[in-house]
């Protein structure tokens, strides 16, 4: 997916477009996991679905959970899915990160062979 040290820097329009591409992938990873906590309070806690979005994305955003689950299948799910969302988080921050801290430091490395 990037190029290697020995190869040029990539020209910025195709910069942008890793950029965007790995943006997709941040998107489709945030709402595949929003659609999973969705479902999970839904069915596991009986939630109205604005609600078990609420839930979720209030969990997947690091904020904690508005209602708090009643069952033994909800509070497990809810324990499974609060990890699950740190763990998203560093993910994705990684996903968008990546191509940036590639560039810096493949421009870095060619301004270092030139000396």
């Amino acid at each position: 997916m990037f190029e290697h040290h020995t190869q040029p820097l990539l020209p910025r329009r195709q910069f942008l477009q890793r950029l965007a591409q790995s943006g997709g992938i941040a998107l489709a990873l945030v709402m595949a996991s929003l659609l999973v906590g969705m479902a999970g309070y839904h069915l596991l806690e009986g939630l109205q679905w604005i609600d078990a979005f609420l839930n979720a994305s209030m969990l997947l955003g690091g904020m904690g959970p508005v209602d708090a689950p009643h069952s033994y299948g909800g509070k497990f799910f809810a324990g499974c899915y609060a990890l699950y969302c740190g763990l998203v988080v560093i993910l994705i921050a990684g996903v968008l990160l990546a191509p940036v801290a590639h560039r810096f430091l493949h421009k870095f490395h060619i301004q270092n062979d030139e000396r």
